[in-house]
């Protein structure tokens, strides 16, 4: 059997499966506001941050680890685990002492987790990926490499506040003496893996990647970088590596308590985006994943390792070898909230049947569908801008903000290279049949719908699985299925009204991008 863990902002979740009978043995999830209410962090995360400061308490994602698996325990036979991959949200860091190799490789069973690592943090909380308090660090390194095109070209992305460089660099600079008393910076990833391991373990190439950090020429730390970021930091920081080849396993911690195997591997964990893009089956070029909340998110598998000329996608490391590119949309549920809320209306009017009733409208008004501030386009609009060749009645309305977020998600996406064979559609907003054809339409692909509980720690159990000799593509085949239903084909007499409306959309954008 193989496991795969998932340590997200809210919960950590364990997953275990058996590739030959192509079942899932056990799901396991604890969540930390619910089941840890002693941190005060309802939400996983420590309330009242000063100055855009988002901390989390690491002590409690270990607690969280110790009653996930004493709840596992109840449910299967862990001995028969042989190989653990897992995910962790991406952009956390945790700061260690010297203390921390010795004390983890000697963990004392009868005791929890975090009463013997406490005193191993160097820093006692772990800034997150909702951090947004660096703004001036990414500027001075931003500046130290003489502009954001060249961090991009570089790291996969230009400097991003909740970005793990960024955080060390404050780090080093606000709490000098707690900077030089850190031996080992992990991330949350790397961190729980070391955990198992009972010995420092890498940060993958996927996590890597979103530290702005490591160069993606040559999967390597990049000194320039590292230079620009804090002092002796490539002291600190292990070599990056694959998270398909196991680098330890389970510390005898693990075995007493919970009777894992001591011959159960551990693999360097991967980020939760790289472990959902093998979770969603999407590791291939061609195969994007929209994933429709909040924020909405596109992502996919890179045939080459580019970077977004704009700074606004970034790359990580893909799991299955290559890259994979994210792209964050903060106007997604949000904005088809507003116009819903503002026309008073349910969503009924954005069903298939009500759109269908528009179809002959479609690409011809346009809408840049921007309630507020955005970062893909980086531009606060503060309301949307429209550019109707009708009366802009409700229906064609919401038609518009929907084609414009879609042909916003297709125009910068463009710089990936990749041709879209077929988009896995998810979250709540994918279960809309209106919505869904609108993605179909405008991307003039088929959609198909993924119903995906938590794609991070199916990824990462496949991850473990692979590692432990099965096929990748074999394992998606099996455990990465779509919801029922069939295909949603694109309707190709719209292929020509929406490049030219794609067209039209990127110079209103521009124009309003420039007149503000």
């Amino acid at each position: 059997m193989f496991l795969g863990l998932d340590s997200s902002t809210q919960s950590i979740s364990a997953l275990i499966i058996d590739p030959t009978t192509g079942t899932v043995i056990a799901d396991e999830s604890v969540n930390f506001g619910d089941d840890l209410p002693q941190y005060g962090a309802p939400s996983g995360f420590i309330p009242g941050g000063k100055g855009g400061e988002v901390h989390s308490d690491p002590l409690m994602w270990l607690d969280a680890l110790d009653l996930l698996f004493s709840k596992l325990a109840e449910k299967a036979d862990l001995s028969s685990v042989s190989v653990i991959a897992g995910s962790g949200q991406q952009h956390g860091s945790v700061y260690l002492s010297p203390g921390f190799e010795e004390t983890v490789g000697k963990l004392d069973a009868t005791q929890g987790l975090s009463a013997q690592l406490a005193a191993t943090l160097s820093r006692p909380t772990s800034p997150i990926w909702m951090d947004t308090s660096t703004a001036a660090e990414c500027a001075e390194i931003t500046a130290s490499l003489g502009g954001s095109a060249e961090v991009c070209s570089r790291s996969g992305s230009v400097a991003i506040e909740r970005f793990t460089g960024p955080q060390i660099c404050k780090f080093s600079k606000t709490d000098p003496e707690g900077y030089a008393s850190t031996q080992r910076i992990h991330l949350v990833s790397s961190f729980i893996a070391s955990v198992l391991a009972g010995k420092s373990l890498p940060i993958d190439y996927g996590d890597g990647a979103g530290m702005n950090l490591m160069n993606l020429k040559d999967l390597a730390w990049d000194e320039k970088l590292l230079q620009a970021t804090a002092p002796d930091l490539a002291a600190k920081l292990l070599p990056p590596s694959s998270c398909l080849v196991p680098q330890g396993t389970m510390s005898a911690y693990f075995t007493e308590k919970y009777g894992f195997s001591p011959d159960c591997k551990i693999c360097p964990f991967t980020g939760d985006n790289p472990a959902s893009l093998v979770g969603m089956g999407a590791t291939s070029p061609g195969q994007v994943v929209i994933s429709l909340g909040t924020s909405d998110t596109f992502f996919a598998a890179m045939p080459e390792a580019k970077t977004d000329p704009n700074g606004y996608g970034h790359v990580f490391g893909n799991p299955a070898g290559g890259f994979m590119s994210l792209i964050c949309f903060l106007n997604g549920s949000l904005a088809r909230e507003a116009l819903r809320d503002e026309l008073g209306v349910d969503w009924t009017a954005f069903d298939k049947d009500a759109l269908t009733a528009t179809s002959a409208s479609a690409g011809k008004n346009l809408t840049l569908p921007f309630y507020g501030a955005e970062i893909t386009p980086r531009h606060d609009f503060g309301k949307p801008v429209t550019s109707f060749s009708e009366e802009a009645s409700p229906a064609l309305r919401i038609r518009s903000l929907l084609e414009g977020q879609f042909l916003n998600m297709r125009l910068n996406s463009a710089w990936m290279g990749v041709t879209t064979d077929r988009i896995r559609l998810t979250g709540g907003a994918s279960n809309n049949d209106g919505i869904a054809q609108v993605v179909a339409d405008v991307f003039q692909a088929p959609v198909e719908r993924f119903e995906v509980v938590n794609s991070a720690a199916l990824g990462a159990a496949l991850v473990a699985a692979a590692a432990g000799g099965h096929d990748l593509v074999s394992l998606q085949e099996i455990f990465c299925k779509s919801a029922p239903g069939p295909l949603i084909e694109p309707d190709t007499s719209l292929a020509g009204k929406y490049t030219t409306a794609l067209a039209d959309f990127g110079k209103l954008l521009q124009q309003t991008i420039h007149a503000q």
